[in-house]
């Protein structure tokens, strides 16, 4: 795809939503940071569904860790890989009360040093929670990255090298976040809904659907 392409590509996904947010639902950087360890390998609905309770007893390190993995576990069992996400979340917030005084680094390394947390995650708190114009490559980003052909490779990881140095500046900061809810909502994995499509002359999919 050429770079003016690209460029209207995003303009146009702007012009339907001008500045999207991550649907999980958080109120700080730290509940946000949870919420994202909670959402791999599952919806951000399912996520939302148990987190209100959650974090009305666990909003900080300090609760969540008095909580502790097996009073933690009820309220996300609805979420799956639930138990390995307890022992994630306790022991990152013991670790951001050790290392970090019990507050989220915006630091990527620092981040991915917490236990749960990979590159995904980190990026998705450093663009939500900071502002960093991070770009995170979840499947619906992997899928129509790859369909459109603004950014064709095998792995997230190139694809995510890929869309950092083609995306404009100007749209980086919201970048994943339009390819997350163009794929949810518009470029479906089975059946994409390219009738309804803002950027159908664009995008590269041999495969577009008429109806």
């Amino acid at each position: 795809m050429k770079p003016t392409d690209i460029d209207a590509f995003f303009a146009r996904l702007a012009e339907r939503i001008a500045a999207p947010e991550t649907e999980l639902e958080y109120q700080d950087p730290y509940t946000l940071l949870v919420a994202v360890v909670l959402s791999a390998q599952a919806t951000d609905k399912s996520v939302n569904a148990a987190t209100p309770a959650l974090f009305a007893v666990a909003d900080t390190p300090a609760k969540m860790v008095a909580l502790g993995v097996e009073r933690l576990k009820p309220y996300i069992s609805r979420i799956g890989l639930y138990n390995t996400k307890a022992k994630n979340v306790i022991a990152l917030s013991q670790s951001l009360i050790e290392r970090h005084g019990g507050r989220v680094p915006a630091d990527r390394a620092a981040l991915q040093a917490l236990p749960g947390v990979g590159r995904k995650t980190a990026s998705v708190v450093l663009n939500a929670a900071f502002g960093q114009p991070t770009i995170a490559v979840d499947t619906h980003v992997f899928r129509v990255a790859n369909r459109t052909g603004l950014a064709v490779a095998k792995t997230p990881e190139a694809v995510e090298a890929i869309l950092e140095k083609r995306v404009p500046d100007t749209w980086k900061r919201h970048a994943h976040h339009w390819l997350i809810l163009h794929g949810r909502y518009t470029c479906l994995a089975r059946k994409p809904n390219c009738p309804d499509c803002v950027v159908r002359d664009l995008c590269r999919f041999k495969g577009k659907t008429t109806a």
